[in-house]
């Protein structure tokens, strides 16, 4: 099947490419929504603008469209920039929202498009495990819940970190994989990337209980 996968840049629509990937789809193109304002109802902020750099290391053709994040509004950008992509069906890294899954289905099927969820009411946990099983490089790059201090800027997902959102997930009921909002997510390789992203230079953004970090400076360097 021919389809469109919506990425972030992020660990789920990262490993939603990757299984669709795996089971011989053909994915044409990476489409990624950049909202104008930090608090949009649908797509990712910070470091959003990476995605570019992310599609460059994939080797697939990069379509993005840019919404003002306004709820339901934002939804009209994304048909927008799917409407026109010669394909049958789309692929998002929803694992647990509903609110997320139910528009993009919404567009998928004003567009007469299959909306494929590959992530969908899996085990947090398991997903987590896979990225690691998998060597995908994730950093955690932003925090935006209680008990998600700043020390999880920049920190790379590996056994330990599962082990320490798993007992958060426990005392204060996040999401073990971020799905509430949470934490947000940068992939800088993964089994597919024919290069992967190097960080030169970054800053941490911080206000109170949550912050970011922004990254003012990335490249592609080889893989070994």
């Amino acid at each position: 099947m021919d389809l469109a996968a919506l990425v972030t840049g992020g660990k789920d629509s990262a490993l939603a490419l990757y299984r669709v990937l795996k089971a011989g789809h053909r994915v044409k193109y990476l489409v990624t929504i950049i909202p104008r304002r930090p608090d949009s109802w649908m797509f990712h902020y910070p470091n959003i603008r990476l995605a570019g750099l992310f599609a460059e290391a994939v080797g697939i053709p990069h379509v993005k469209e840019e919404t003002e994040g306004v709820k339901e509004r934002e939804l009209e950008d994304l048909k927008r920039a799917l409407e026109s992509l010669d394909v049958e069906g789309v692929v998002s890294g929803a694992v647990a929202s509903e609110y997320q899954k139910n528009r993009i289905e919404h567009v998928c099927r004003s567009l007469g498009l299959r909306s494929i969820t590959p992530l969908w009411h899996e085990d947090p946990v398991k997903i987590m495990e896979e990225l690691i099983s998998l060597n995908f490089q994730v950093l955690v790059v932003g925090v935006y819940a209680y008990g998600l201090d700043r020390s999880w800027l920049g920190r790379r997902i590996d056994r330990e970190a599962i082990r320490e959102l798993v007992e958060l997930s426990g005392k204060l009921g996040i999401s073990v994989v971020g799905e509430g909002g949470e934490y947000e997510t940068l992939v800088l390789d993964a089994p597919y990337f024919r290069k992967k992203i190097e960080i030169v230079d970054s800053k941490v953004v911080w206000d109170g209980q949550s912050g970011y970090l922004e990254v003012e400076k990335a490249e592609l360097i080889d893989k070994p």
